[in-house]
């Protein structure tokens, strides 16, 4: 009867947050006309017009492809210098790194508006406004601290006798890091590289902030921007938040593996 019990409370959770997307996909098929008319979970009608216009009307093209370009390159700086800092920060003894640890904290504590206004001005004077790096430096001011963070509790779960037998058999440092840690740590570094690029992907204040008009927009900015003089159109505001989505849920499902092994402890098989 338990067995029973948890089933059908999982069941039901799935559907509670399920419910929500297959909406989403069902109203981004229906015809305009019909949106607001009463609901059904089978319409009779299922058109493409929504995501035709999307493409066609919007360019939404130009948007997925600046968060891709943002996000991506983000992601990649956050997972090689925050790499080496959280191993650094996790292995090594130095006079400041509870400082360090504290202060990356402190950063995330600040809210992001607080820091707009000074980051404008330094992009401006730096001639990086409405440009792709005028978006990867404000993003890594809260992706990075993440980034570290998630990587240095990782290594601290890596057992130390596995590095100290490698600097026995002669290792350096630095192969110990790249041949014994690194690869032990792949569950860890994916699952963060994971959530730091969904972070970026949904960031939008900055990206409203610093960009100044369509041909930079990323995919959060666009589709608040949708909006008409005199109407807003739902349908293709919810084919752009399917289409949107769609990358996000197909990066988690093709690594679904490492998420679970890098959100679970840090154990090593042997």
């Amino acid at each position: 009867m338990t067995t029973w019990l948890r089933r059908g409370a999982l069941a039901f959770i799935l559907l509670l947050f399920a419910f929500p997307f297959y909406w989403a996909i069902v109203a981004s098929l229906t015809p305009e006309a019909s949106l607001f008319q009463a609901p059904s979970l089978v319409p009779r009608t299922l058109v493409l017009d929504h995501y035709r216009a999307l493409f066609t009307e919007r360019d939404f093209g130009t948007p997925i492809r600046n968060s891709l370009i943002v996000a991506g390159a983000t992601t990649a700086l956050c997972i090689t210098l925050g790499t080496l800092a959280a191993y650094a920060l996790a292995r090594l003894r130095f006079r400041g790194r509870s400082a360090v640890l504290g202060a990356l904290l402190a950063v995330t504590m600040f809210p992001q508006i607080s820091i707009v206004s000074p980051l404008y001005i330094l992009l401006r004077a730096l001639h990086l406004l409405d440009t792709y790096p005028g978006l990867v430096l404000p993003y890594l001011t809260f992706a990075m601290p993440l980034t570290v963070w998630l990587l240095t509790t990782y290594f601290r779960q890596l057992p130390g006798e596995l590095e100290d037998a490698a600097r026995v058999d002669g290792a350096s440092r630095w192969q110990t890091f790249t041949r014994v840690l690194l690869p032990l740590a792949m569950p860890g570094i994916a699952t963060t590289a994971i959530l730091t690029f969904i972070y970026c992907w949904n960031e939008f204040l900055f990206a409203l902030s610093f960009t100044l008009g369509p041909e930079r927009w990323t995919v959060p900015v666009a589709i608040a921007l949708f909006r008409g003089q005199y109407q807003v159109p739902w349908g293709q505001i919810l084919a752009a938040a399917v289409v949107a989505t769609a990358p996000v849920a197909a990066l988690v499902l093709a690594f679904q593996r490492r998420i679970v092994q890098g959100l679970t402890s840090g154990a090593v098989k042997g």
